[in-house]
């Protein structure tokens, strides 16, 4: 089953992505995004399956209506697409994008072009700004030659200008969301500003670095990118944009000195890697920050007026006009004006992948086959299992160990399906939504089913929205830190988190999960401070451990077991309440001093609520046979897991204690995400 709609792949400034009119979208959020998802590719890092490039500058999506809004031409909403994972990010906002939205809105009828040139006004529905577009149109057609030429694109175009006219304070409603215009975070000055785009920004010189470095020295750096991204996860709290730690703003940027009393040098990060050159809006809050007296960024005193500003970065520079109003303290910034160009890469129909969508919904107006049916036919084709975590972790392993035999046994093929993000609330609605047939089921565990729904609000009911088949093991949690870290047990790493000189890095697989939050009590019982590096996943977190870019990790005995026995990380403590046959001279953590940090993991197969009772009896029947199986036992107990069946009626027994028990938890630590359902 697949969908296919048109599409407009275009080069806007120096991103790429496809275009679409919003009609050309399924109808709901929901829809938009798996369709966003699957045409991008998201769900691998190199995109093969879809227009993505591999990169965020290559993942964007922008998506054009006529505008609801007086006074205004265009809706563009903009949409930052996964790369590795199926996420869709509608928060931020692209100005490179922007510049095709009008050449795009005019191709396909939305706007009537005026011989020589047209102008309209766009609504950014993202941050509810407006932005006037020029582009060249002789004979009221849209031509892209030109002689514009913009740094990070090669040859030359014709120019498109943006003139940026409300965008100071369009996201959290003040330039200077904190109340000041410099703030100390950490020991160091910040100023955190909200023009275009909401940016944190801070000296280069004040984190010993020059502002001149390339983008692959400052990402190779890992401390420097940990700090920065607590720097910019406590900016987040104080701008009143909550919890940011799975939200790409606010961008970080460093600034240094330019080449002349109109330039400034920028390094811009997206958040979490350095720019290859510069985003648009970045370059309207830097030249702002610029222009405006009192920041870490302020060049010379201005007069009002207009004012020929430049933004050096990596691959050339951005020129920025700045329309300057006022005098003294009271001086402010009332648009900015910059020039782009654009060109149309290619048109034609999109074929999305049927993958992306939950099986009632792949096709609107598709007719499912009817609950009896499906019970009379169990199982009629193939099924899937969803897994919310990324490949490779130790849900991944253990979902593919499972597979091998369950697929044979039921008669048809069974395919994993990772859907990571959103700490498995993605895959978790995903299941919720689908049809209750029993051909889509769930890997579920200790996070979406126990600790998310006390942490955060959700958009799934953990109990009323499935219906569970069975359990099918645990794994105990440890401590671990790379082989090459100075510390052979709990105390001594204690001592060496008290005594760094900026916290250390923990790994978390996605916040909800228990790798995030036994580190998180590891903390509060130890009195140490960490930063948190979230990864869409344990397979991609423990492996950063064991490179050393991040100093420690609450895996599952399951994904770490590999690291272990290869001696690339080292074992400190269970966080359990007994010591492990695997690794029994691990002592665990309330032996080493450190009690409240016990947590086993557990993993299940859940359906859609609804699936008939037949259905999920004869899955049951079918999963446990394959756990009883002494290879499929070996296998898990080889890899750190211990198995264990149940009833569907047990499972529903442990999701109702476990939802007991982890708000207990919360009630005891005080721990609480704010992270409410967009």
């Amino acid at each position: 089953m697949s969908l296919s709609i048109p599409c407009v792949l275009m080069r806007a400034g120096t991103s790429r992505g496809p275009f679409f009119l919003r009609d050309w979208l399924p109808e709901g959020d929901e829809a938009r995004d798996q369709a966003l998802i699957g045409a991008i590719g998201a769900s691998d890092p190199l995109q093969l399956d879809g227009l993505g490039g591999g990169s965020t500058l290559n993942s964007k999506v922008a998506i054009v209506s006529r505008s609801s809004v007086p006074g205004c031409d265009l809706d563009y909403l903009f949409a930052q697409v996964g790369v590795g994972h199926r996420s869709v990010d509608t928060r931020p906002n692209c100005g490179n994008m922007l510049s095709g939205v009008a050449p795009f809105a005019i191709e396909q009828g939305l706007i009537t072009a005026q011989d020589g040139s047209t102008t309209v006004r766009i609504h950014n529905v993202n941050t509810g700004s407006q932005i006037e577009a020029t582009v060249r149109t002789p004979g009221g057609k849209v031509s892209y030659d030109g002689d514009a030429r913009i740094d990070g694109v090669a040859g030359t175009a014709a120019p498109i200008l943006l003139n940026f006219l409300d965008a100071w304070g369009a996201v959290t409603g003040q330039v200077f969301p904190t109340g000041q215009r410099i703030d100390t975070i950490d020991g160091l000055e910040v100023t955190c500003i909200d023009a275009a785009m909401p940016l944190m920004i801070l000296r280069a010189i004040d984190l010993g670095l020059t502002g001149r470095e390339r983008p692959a020295e400052l990402d190779a750096n890992p401390s420097l990118l940990a700090r920065i991204e607590a720097l910019r996860l406590e900016a987040g709290r104080r701008m009143g944009l909550g919890d940011v730690s799975n939200s790409v703003v606010p961008k970080p940027v460093l600034v240094s000195a330019g080449d002349s009393l109109d330039s400034i040098t920028s390094r811009y990060f997206t958040p979490h890697k350095c720019h290859a050159s510069h985003a648009v809006t970045g370059a309207i809050g830097v030249a702002t920050a610029f222009a405006l007296p009192g920041t870490v960024a302020s060049g010379i005193a201005r007069q009002a007026g207009r004012h020929a500003l430049v933004v050096l970065h990596p691959a050339g520079q951005i020129d920025v006009a700045v329309d300057i109003e006022g005098e003294g303290e009271a001086i402010e910034v009332r648009s900015a004006a910059l020039v782009r160009t654009a060109r149309k890469i290619m048109q034609g129909m999109l074929h999305l992948p049927g993958y992306v969508f939950p099986p009632a919904a792949a096709v609107p107006g598709s007719v499912a086959p009817s609950a009896s049916s499906a019970v009379r036919n169990f199982p009629q084709h193939e099924l899937h299992i969803i897994v919310p975590t990324s490949a490779g972790g130790g849900n991944d392993t253990m979902a593919r160990t499972l597979t091998r035999k369950l697929g044979p046994l039921l008669g048809q093929p069974l395919v994993v399906d990772n859907r990571a993000g959103a700490n498995g609330s993605i895959a978790a609605e995903y299941v919720a939504a689908a049809e209750p047939d029993g051909h889509t089921l769930m890997f579920g565990y200790i996070a979406t089913h126990g600790i998310n729904p006390a942490l955060q609000k959700l958009r799934y009911d953990p109990v009323a929205d499935f219906s569970p088949v069975g359990l099918i093991g645990y794994s105990p949690t440890l401590l671990v830190v790379p082989a090459a870290l100075p510390v052979d047990d709990v105390a001594s790493l204690v001592r060496l988190l008290r005594d760094a000189p900026a916290p250390m890095a923990y790994a978390s697989a996605g916040e909800g999960t228990v790798p995030h939050l036994a580190a998180e009590l590891f903390q509060l019982q130890t009195g140490t401070r960490l930063t948190r590096a979230d990864f869409s996943g344990a397979g991609p977190a423990i492996a950063d451990v064991a490179n050393g870019l991040v100093q420690l990790m609450f895996p599952s005995l399951f994904t770490a077991l590999p690291y272990l026995r290869s001696k690339r990380l080292k074992a400190l403590a269970v966080a359990g309440t007994e010591r492990l046959a695997a690794c029994p001279d691990v002592p665990t953590l309330s032996e080493a001093g450190v009690p409240g940090v016990a947590m086993t993991q557990w993993y299940a197969l859940f359906a859609p609520a609804k699936t008939p009772h037949s259905v999920t009896r004869q899955l049951n029947t079918a999963l446990n046979t394959v756990l009883r199986d002494p290879e499929v036992a070996a296998r898990m107990q080889a890899e750190g897991a211990q198995v264990q069946t149940s009833t569907p009626g047990e499972l529903h027994d442990l999701l109702l204690a476990e939802g007991e028990r982890w708000q207990d938890v919360v009630r005891q630590t005080g721990l609480r995400l704010n992270m409410a359902a967009d």
